[in-house]
């Protein structure tokens, strides 16, 4: 939705590496591979490039994460949908959420039969409910590979590629480590590149810096939830590691060792915040008993590593904590979906796990993995079967005509090229601080907003990045472009629903019960759709 949008024509000569494909899959997380696989198995020759290394790289890749597993059992499952939906707000879709549980409950079912090692509880069962990210992403490399999926590890995208007719044809991007690019011709394209947070130093999360929302905006794609995205977590001020399932064990203290009021209660990031503003935060998880300071060592090893090579011992001493901004990863917001097969409205298009909206399952509101880890696997397998159906029914084999947006840092206009690295300290200045982003209010956001878009009109007149500078010059505008639909997203809220705290409407208005969608790139709009009827607000009224 760009006021002006200009393309230019792809010359296939220039690629160093040419591959054809019914299926293209940007992102080689959870959701990526899922994808690829759900791809194959419809018969689609299917590759995958990922910015990193597929099976690594990624939030998902670095650590533990929870599952929404759930027994097919109507009580169980109806206690599932409803445990989180006054949190989130109301905006879930109980339909969504039911598709979401069926799904995550098959595919876990399915890691299990291809070898994933869940453990036995005392009864003999396996406990389904809980993954291990480095073995859950190297058994899923495995098996797309096991697919006959090509990947291309150490491929950033740098833009999508459409026909004539503005369907989606293909992508192209670098290849790192043999030093040239590549281009794919492709009948449909998953996005599957994670979600954005930033570079604020997240573990596993310096790839997310929401590539697929710029590629997917320049050629029509919009975005929605894009104002629940100021998800911040835990972690010690010296450490990268965001998981803060232990610190339901802990007190939160000022210097002087006295208590935090609040900071251990649910939403107690609020307090933790508001102290961070003025002055440093200590904690101690110091109301968890011997056995369960054993299961949590088993349970999540990494989470002790930087305290235990800083020798402290967490459950008797003090440490410095921080909270790290994961945006849209541990946020709902992301690409807008049209249908049930994850497509976004673009022909050939179609988007899934932290790049799609989390929305449909979370509303305002997601905490740790175990939603998040569930819709990966649901919408990458549902994009990518979608994909393939569309890719196999269409008729743009003998399509010759290729372009591809005239894009941030990828325009030949022969004006010079901008500095990526203080683009992106100048969009951290404005989205990292807790007291622009966590406590927002109208002069904040329209202040922030002010920068925002004097910095777009920078990096949109700029010239082609040289080739050692595209990719983070395309993660400065894709970062930059994200915290603009955020908070335009955050200014039309005026409420507090969810994770979006408005410390001028610090209440949350039921009137304001809908989503809000969010495209352009020069200038950005936002407005607003219905939410799913919701089956507890209905009795209520």
């Amino acid at each position: 939705m760009s006021t002006s949008r200009q393309w230019q024509t792809f010359n296939s000569a220039s690629a160093g590496f040419l591959r054809d494909a019914d299926v293209l899959v940007i992102g080689g997380g959870p959701a990526g591979a899922w994808a690829a696989c759900s791809a194959a198995a419809k018969g689609a020759r299917v590759v995958l490039v990922d910015k990193g290394c597929c099976g690594t790289s990624g939030a998902t890749a670095s650590a533990g994460t929870g599952v929404w597993y759930v027994a097919p059992e109507p009580a169980k499952r109806l206690a599932a949908m409803e445990s989180r939906e006054k949190l989130g707000g109301y905006l879930q879709d109980r339909a969504w959420m039911a598709r979401v549980l069926d799904r995550t409950f098959e595919s876990v079912n399915l890691l299990a039969e291809w070898g994933y090692p869940f453990p036995q509880d005392d009864d003999g069962e396996l406990r389904r409910n809980n993954l291990r990210g480095p073995d859950y992403m190297k058994l899923m490399r495995r098996q797309v590979r096991k697919a006959g999926v090509a990947i291309l590890d150490h491929s950033p995208a740098l833009e999508l590629l459409v026909d004539e007719d503005g369907a989606v044809a293909g992508a192209r991007g670098l290849r790192r480590q043999q030093g040239d690019t590549w281009a794919m011709r492709a009948k449909a394209v998953v996005i599957a590149t994670g979600g954005c947070a930033f570079l604020s130093g997240g573990l596993g999360c310096n790839v997310l810096t929401g590539d697929g929302y710029l590629m997917a905006a320049e050629v029509g794609a919009v975005l929605s939830g894009m104002e629940f995205s100021n998800a911040y977590a835990i972690s010690p001020a010296f450490s990268s590691v965001t998981k803060t399932l232990f610190y339901g064990w802990a007190t939160f203290t000022y210097e002087d060792g006295s208590p935090i009021p609040g900071a251990g209660s649910h939403g107690g990031r609020s307090a933790i915040a508001r102290t961070l503003l003025t002055q440093p935060v200590y904690c101690q998880i110091d109301k968890a008993d011997a056995a369960t300071q054993a299961l949590m060592r088993v349970s999540q090893p990494n989470f002790f590593v930087p305290l235990d090579r800083a020798g402290i011992d967490p459950f008797r001493q003090r440490f410095p904590v921080t909270l790290r901004l994961e945006g849209t990863v541990r946020g709902t917001g992301g690409l807008h979906l049209t249908d049930e097969t994850c497509a976004t409205g673009v022909p050939g298009l179609y988007a899934a796990g932290d790049a799609a909206t989390r929305q449909l399952i979370c509303g305002g509101f997601t905490g740790g993995g175990s939603h998040n880890a569930a819709w990966a696997m649901s919408s990458g397998f549902w994009a990518g079967a979608g994909a393939a159906d569309y890719a196999r029914q269409s008729t743009r084999a003998s399509r010759r005509h290729f372009q591809a947006p005239a894009g941030v840092a990828l325009n030949d206009n022969g004006a010079a090229e901008f500095d990526p690295a203080g683009i992106t300290r100048a969009v951290q200045n404005e989205v990292l601080p807790y007291d622009k982003n966590y406590f927002r209010t109208e002069g904040g956001l329209s202040g922030s907003l002010a920068k925002l878009d004097s910095l777009w009109a920078v990096v949109r007149g700029a010239g082609q990045s040289a080739v050692e500078r595209v990719v983070k010059a395309r993660e400065a505008a894709a970062m930059l472009a994200t915290s603009r639909w955020m908070y335009r997203s955050a200014l039309v809220r005026t409420e507090t629903r969810g994770m979006h705290k408005r410390d001028d409407f610090p209440e949350l208005d039921h009137r304001q019960r809908f989503y809000l969608i969010s495209g352009g790139l020069d200038d950005v709009h936002v407005w607003a759709r219905p939410a799913a009827h919701h089956p507890v607000l209905e009795n209520a009224a």
